[in-house]
């Protein structure tokens, strides 16, 4: 590709800023002397205010893409016009990729703060080439400066420059056979990361015989995708790492939502979780008839994700609010519970204080609990409108004390309602208002009368009975309980019947208020004990017998242990996804077993995470960790019987990959 007409004063790489004998002895050393040929060349015109650009952009995340090759860039105002200088170490230089490899081939990517379109779609250009394994393997033999330029140059052979991905005339008729995908890309400067994200994925879903259309919302402009192709995509990709414009366009679609980075390096698995994630709705189905346009997802796969969303967003707020008013007892006492308020009265010398303090900065945490949920169990279905209606309904949920079972509730109306809402057709006048003045007042008030007037009290009562229930509970009934908990946290692992589990356990604890009940407290106890197990069992199990075991299992094995001990199931999915018909079974006995036990021996626990590092907040710990080590000992037992009597089980399934680590 030529660079004259787009900039008849210059090049984006000249000779001069090509240095095929770069030898730093570290990261700082190759930047700076790629750096001072940007300034030989008057295309910066502060070395050091440059510099600080660069390391703060490195700050933000590692600039090594694997491979060899390292990306420093940034947009600077010490930068005149959009450039690249290239360096070849032999040796090597360190930007932390993720395959530990050092970067041979380093490119400084550099753009002013107000580059022109055309400017940035060049190097938008450059950045998707750089995943092309022909063009980097011609640059590492390049034989002189003007090799390389020629490279980056190409005459004889243009590259599109397009932003949007590969074109597609007829979105729902251009194939009627296969998985088919949308996927936006983005990162905080848009001139590197977005662009390669998004030819990563396009190569990814070529491997595996799928259609996508690649939306970059980077530096060099976008151009949103075709209202008809996001209808007929059968999954979403995000690979962001700024917030991702207008999301609602995507809203119900089965989406898988990582960092740009991961866009990069891991699409061929980002392709196929999103093609998993499809197939409820029969992605994987061999035919399509023509124009046969979206296929519909199933009911309950959509309630799923719908749920999970709003438990995903929720659990930040229980675990900071729970383990702060767990400290708040622990420093102050139970009476801590009833201490006025630190406002314009608090000691910094009184002990009393800081317990008081912690207490209702936590009890402040676990009034967003049900709204949280509410809110973006909406936002799940029906975007940005919706949040407002699912928000409110959740805050109502609470005052009528109708708890987190409310706050489903509300949530799936708000957005479901809301989701009926933006489909009206309106006049032009006032539809330019629907999203923030109509669809908010008339969804809340919608909202506020369900659950004030119609459901809030009856489902206020449901909660008054289950909490009776769980205080009622004793002996065969509480241990019965304890198991089925204990089956739920180990069956997936951090996937849905594991945060129904948890869900329950942490809304138990939260709908008590300020003094939890006994049977709530036993409740969440039994639940962590449970979900510690799985991971733990595992990693003992590498350790007796490691034989049985691969080279990696034993790695993931010694990070098990600590992913376990702080309550983190997801820790054993490693081996579950290599093993599952031995290493599932194995586990769920294993946290029945723990789950069961910590029912029997009536251990409490006041805060609703931490593993091992709350253990000085449980009550009766001794006989808690011995039912976790109970637990711990049946998985490991099981695992090694399992492997030792049977050939090795291949991955036939796996539990669906964690969307968040709580549990």
């Amino acid at each position: 590709m030529s660079y004259s007409n787009a900039d008849p004063t210059g090049r984006l790489i000249t000779p001069a800023l090509v240095d095929l004998h770069l030898a730093p002895s570290d990261k700082a050393e190759a930047l700076r002397a790629l750096a001072q040929r940007l300034v030989a060349e008057g295309r910066v015109t502060d070395l050091e205010g440059f510099l600080a650009d660069i390391a703060a952009r490195e700050a933000q995340a590692p600039t090594g893409l694997g491979d060899g090759i390292g990306i420093p860039h940034c947009r600077s105002a010490h930068v005149t016009r959009p450039s690249l200088a290239f360096g070849h170490s032999a040796k090597g230089v360190d930007f932390g990729a993720p395959d530990g490899r050092p970067a041979d081939l380093i490119f400084m990517i550099t753009a002013p703060d107000g580059a022109d379109d055309a400017h940035l779609q060049i190097l938008a250009a450059l950045a998707r080439r750089l995943m092309e394994p022909e063009f980097t393997g011609a640059l590492r033999s390049a034989d002189s400066p003007a090799a390389v330029v020629a490279l980056v140059d190409d005459k004889e052979k243009p590259q599109a420059t397009t932003v949007s991905g590969p074109v597609v005339a007829s979105p729902v008729a251009a194939a009627d056979r296969g998985l088919r995908l949308v996927a936006v890309t983005s990162c905080p400067t848009g001139i590197a990361h977005t662009y390669m994200a998004a030819k990563s994925l396009e190569r990814a879903a070529a491997r595996a015989g799928a259609q996508i259309q690649v939306e970059t919302q980077g530096a060099a402009g976008s151009t949103p995708l075709d209202p008809a192709m996001i209808a007929a995509a059968d999954a979403v990709i995000f690979a962001h790492d700024v917030e991702v414009r207008d999301r609602e366009r995507f809203a119900g679609k089965p989406l898988v939502d990582v960092g740009v980075k991961a866009g990069v390096n891991r699409a061929d698995e980002l392709v196929a979780q999103a093609a998993r994630l499809a197939e409820p709705a029969g992605a994987a189905a061999p035919a399509l008839a023509q124009n046969s346009g979206p296929r519909s997802e199933h009911w309950a796969s959509r309630l799923r994700k719908y749920l999970m969303t709003g438990v995903s967003y929720m659990i930040p707020f229980v675990a900071a609010g729970g383990l702060l008013i767990a400290l708040g007892f622990a420093i102050g006492g139970y009476e801590i519970a009833s201490a006025p308020s630190v406002v314009g009265g608090f000691d910094w010398t009184s002990q009393a204080s800081w317990a008081a303090m912690l207490f209702q900065a936590g009890k402040a945490a676990f009034g967003f609990l049900v709204p949280v949920l509410s809110g973006y169990i909406a936002y799940a279905i029906a975007d940005r409108a919706a949040l407002a209606a699912g928000v409110v309904g959740g805050a109502i949920s609470v005052a009528v004390g109708a708890g987190f079972l409310g706050g489903i509730v509300s949530g799936l109306a708000a957005g479901f309602l809301v989701l009926w809402m933006v489909k009206w057709k309106v006049p032009q006048a006032i539809k330019g208002i629907m999203p923030v003045v109509v669809i908010p007042l008339l969804s809340v008030a919608a909202v506020g009368f369900l659950m004030l007037v119609l459901l809030g009290s009856p489902i206020a009562s449901a909660m008054t009975a289950v909490t009776d229930w769980l205080n009622g509970l004793s002996g065969t009934n509480a241990i019965l309980l304890g198991i089925l908990l204990g089956a739920m946290m180990a069956f997936d692992m951090g996937g849905p019947l594991n945060k129904v589990a948890y869900t329950f356990a942490a809304g138990a604890l939260t709908t008590a208020g300020s003094a939890p009940d006994a049977g709530s407290l036993k409740v969440m106890a039994a639940v962590m004990a449970a979900g510690m197990t799985p991971p733990l069992g595992l990693a003992l199990a590498t350790v007796l017998r490691r034989k049985l075991f691969t080279t990696e299992e034993r790695e993931n094995g010694k990070a098990a242990w600590v992913l376990g001990a702080s309550f983190i199931t997801e820790g054993a999915i490693p081996f579950a996804a290599a093993d599952p018909l031995r290493v599932i079974p194995a586990s769920i006995v294993g946290s029945m077993t723990a789950g069961g036990l910590s029912m029997a021996f009536g251990s409490t626990l006041r805060a609703p995470h931490g593993g091992i590092w709350v253990l000085p907040l449980i009550g009766g710990p001794l006989p808690y960790v011995v039912a976790v080590a109970a637990g711990m000992v049946v998985t490991a037992g099981l695992v090694i019987l399992f492997k030792g009597i049977q050939p090795r089980v291949p991955a036939v399934s796996a539990p669906r990959e964690k969307e968040l680590v709580n549990a």
